[in-house]
């Protein structure tokens, strides 16, 4: 396939002129926000030196809007602690998770696979005990562990219940977390009105506010002695995910636990709560308790070997600012599978830089292995592209489709082009870099191209387990 420049920019700091532009190189989605910046070939680590494998500290937002930062554009929301992860590496304005719900993304972070390939993934998302990841697939844990690596899950697992599922089946030498989509924060009880906080396969009791319970969990992991063992922690918060309980509204939870108890199935989807402002009270604290991981980490002297990566598990819920892309979480729309995504290594990636190429949620995972020095298992080939040359060398990402499909919706995004059915069942395509907003239908102007992705999704949707009746 033919490639293309890397779509990258560096801010000017301090008033310095930016390095080589690149010349062929093409905005996309973001390129009206981003026309100032210029494009260049760079990521190219500020010391010049060469890093031991890094240590790894992924941590996922849960149901974060594309625009939720105040360096993505939100107006009213403010993460100084993510927004100065950004500025130290890179901003990515085209990144994708790799489903529109909770478990699906985690399973393709998990298995560098799209969801379909697994019967696990095809639950969106997981809501009961009948299926999981399977403890024999392969993982980013399990493989990096075999490389060397110590690994351990704090937060939000979602891929299945014990006793058959559980991180410390699947490669993770730690859990600490929850099992299920989703929580009560202070009482722990889960969809089904069951406790939900554990230690490996153990009940945990603690009462405070979940979030402050994982951040004190991280930070002390973090700042762990592991020995020579480099090490994974995959950080996964529940916040900002329903119900809309902030830290210290104890009376909003007290009735929350209420209506659990005497029976209420929708209790924690907290229909009748929440408000922008309590969302934002919500996002901000997410952004409080990574910026203590954050510090704890510096407080380690691990800061420059760490690899730090930063996202959402999908796109943003009802509260959520996703302006100016259409949809939300569930859907394929952009709102519902764009997602912030910042990655920041000292050691070997300049700071200060905005890339602007489709990356999704399977090629982090390619990337992982690749700079932690582990191999894919040949009979579970991935389906993402690693990264790493782009990120550290600044080579060019061969052209190619990123797929995605739910219930009732498919999409393929190339370069600029995606492809979208949509639940009304009507195939349209869209040019992201005019329009984000999905808005304009260019199927009628572009008929060959249309039939061409429209292939192309069905080819991939061919190779994957269908959807049980």
């Amino acid at each position: 396939m033919p490639s293309h420049a890397p779509r990258l920019s560096r801010r000017a700091l301090g008033g310095a002129a930016v390095a080589t532009v690149a010349a062929a190189g093409v905005g996309s989605t973001a390129r009206a926000a981003q026309a100032a910046e210029p494009r260049e070939t760079p990521f190219k680590a500020a010391t010049g030196r060469r890093s031991r494998r890094p240590n790894i500290l992924f941590i996922l937002g849960d149901d974060l809007g594309w625009a939720d930062l105040s360096s993505y554009g939100a107006p009213h929301i403010r993460t100084p602690h993510l927004d100065r992860l950004a500025r130290q590496g890179v901003r990515f304005t085209d990144a994708y998770s790799g489903s529109a719900t909770c478990s699906p993304t985690r399973f393709s972070l998990y298995t560098g696979r799209y969801p379909g390939r697994t019967k696990g993934g095809l639950a969106e998302p997981i809501a009961d005990r009948s299926v999981g990841l399977d403890p024999n697939h392969p993982t980013l844990a399990s493989l990096l562990r075999d490389a060397g690596y110590a690994t351990a899950l704090i937060g939000k697992w979602h891929c299945g219940y014990l006793p058959d599922y559980a991180p410390t089946k699947s490669g993770w030498d730690e859990f600490f977390g929850n099992f299920g989509g989703a929580l009560e924060y202070y009482s722990k009880l889960g969809l089904g009105g069951e406790y939900d906080l554990y230690e490996g396969d153990a009940e945990y009791k603690d009462l405070r506010y979940y979030t402050r319970i994982v951040t004190e969990r991280a930070s002390e992991y973090v700042k762990r002695d592991h020995g020579d063992k480099p090490w994974l922690l995959n950080l996964n918060f529940t916040t900002p995910h329903w119900p809309w309980i902030a830290d210290g509204d104890e009376e909003a939870s007290a009735e929350v636990v209420r209506r659990i108890e005497a029976g209420d199935k929708r209790a924690l989807f907290h229909d009748d709560g929440g408000s922008v402002e309590k969302y934002t009270e919500m996002v901000q604290d997410l952004d409080r308790s990574i910026g203590q991981v954050l510090a704890a980490l510096k407080e380690s002297g691990q800061e420059e070997d760490t690899l730090v990566f930063f996202a959402s598990d999908n796109g943003g819920e009802r509260f959520s600012y996703n302006w100016p892309l259409s949809g939300n979480k569930s859907s394929l729309q952009e709102g519902g599978i764009r997602v912030p995504t910042i990655v920041r290594w000292p050691a070997r990636i300049g700071g200060g830089q905005v890339s602007h190429e489709p990356v999704f949620t399977p090629d982090w995972t390619a990337t992982l292995l690749e700079v932690g020095g582990a191999r894919p298992d040949r009979a579970y080939p991935l389906d993402g592209t690693s990264l790493a040359g782009y990120l550290l060398r600044g080579e060019r990402l061969p052209e190619r489709e990123l797929f995605w499909r739910v219930r009732g919706e498919r999409a393929v995004r190339r370069g600029d082009w995606k492809y979208y059915r949509g639940t009304g069942g009507t195939d349209q395509l869209f040019d992201l870099a005019a329009d984000r907003r999905e808005q304009a239908d260019r199927a009628a102007d572009e008929p060959e191209l249309l039939a061409e992705l429209k292939a192309a999704w069905e080819r991939t949707d061919a190779e994957l387990l269908p959807y049980p009746s």
